[in-house]
């Protein structure tokens, strides 16, 4: 039999939720469309919930994660800071390393 150690880690702001796997997702759903409408629909989540998600990150990290410009003729858009990029990048990389940490740690459990 082979086991599996399963967690899921996000990162807090005074006991505010920063950063987790969700808020991660939307982040690169804007990235790559461009909008948050897009971004939501994408992800099958309501426009509110997402604007919501977003105004907590921003609201909770030292810096705004997102530019939002608004509607009009062309519709308006959205798109990562520099700063949200990053902190998007270091969270996937935080992430990738607490998962190959826990893959050594389940040969305790293993090797029994």
């Amino acid at each position: 039999m082979n086991y599996k150690i399963k967690s899921r880690i996000w990162i807090e702001a005074d006991d505010n939720v920063l950063l987790g796997e969700g808020r991660v997702r939307l982040l690169k759903a804007i990235d790559e469309t461009g909008s948050l409408s897009k971004a939501a629909k994408s992800m099958q989540m309501s426009y509110k919930k997402a604007w919501t998600l977003i105004d907590a990150v921003n609201k909770s990290s030292k810096k705004p994660v997102t530019i939002t410009s608004i509607g009009g003729k062309g519709g308006g858009g959205a798109v990562l800071t520099e700063y949200g990029r990053k902190l998007m990048l270091a969270f996937d990389d935080i992430n990738k390393n607490c998962w190959n940490h826990l893959d050594t740690q389940i040969e305790k459990i293993n090797n029994l």
